[in-house]
């Protein structure tokens, strides 16, 4: 549902954050946005995920092995792998660190792995809103589907300094978002992520 939910609300204008002065909503405020039923019943790509990513991911963020059993209701979760890369729509890099220094840049990479749930020879494209001071690419920049239940992989890949001067609504956490879109070619589908 994240990936076919709108970005716009019903009078096709941005979401407002309410709590802040009705200025156009974030991805941190709105997440991926208003769930639209009728396109989730064709959303076109899927992202596959199992309780075992989940538990790699609350391993990498170090929770304890009471606190996953507490969650996973299992006595056994294999930690020898934990990753914060978890095959989910939307990504979020954190910049700012309190040890940072301004000189220093970072590389941020991020892997997914999308299913064709829609048509047969399907074509989707990534299409990146820039942010000043950062150099992000996605590789392949075309997925090319030619089956039904197929899938792929593609790399985002963030670069920029660790420290980001500039102060504003959208990264003043330290947290850098932008908007990604897997897009269909012709349009039919597409698949908006939050970053």
């Amino acid at each position: 549902m994240m990936t076919t939910a709108d970005t716009t609300d019903h009078t096709f204008g941005p979401i407002k954050d309410i709590g802040y002065a009705n200025q156009p909503a974030t991805p941190l405020d709105m997440g991926a946005g208003q769930i639209n039923p009728n396109k989730a019943l064709d959303p076109g790509l899927i992202y596959d995920v199992n309780s075992t990513d989940y538990v790699k991911l609350l391993c990498a963020l170090n929770f304890t092995k009471e606190q996953i059993q507490t969650i996973t209701k299992s006595p056994s979760n294999d930690c020898s792998s934990p990753s914060l890369d978890l095959n989910y729509p939307s990504f979020l890099a954190y910049f700012n660190a309190r040890d940072s220094e301004s000189n220093m840049t970072t590389v941020q990479e991020f892997h997914r792995t999308v299913t064709n749930v829609g048509e047969e020879m399907s074509t989707y494209t990534g299409n990146l809103t820039r942010m000043k001071g950062l150099n992000i690419s996605v590789t392949p920049s075309k997925l090319e589907f030619k089956a039904k239940n197929e899938k792929l992989s593609y790399k985002l890949v963030i670069e920029g300094p660790r420290k980001i001067e500039e102060a504003s609504r959208y990264h003043k956490t330290g947290a850098i978002m932008f908007w990604a879109l897997l897009r269909k070619l012709p349009n039919k589908n597409s698949a908006s992520k939050p970053l």
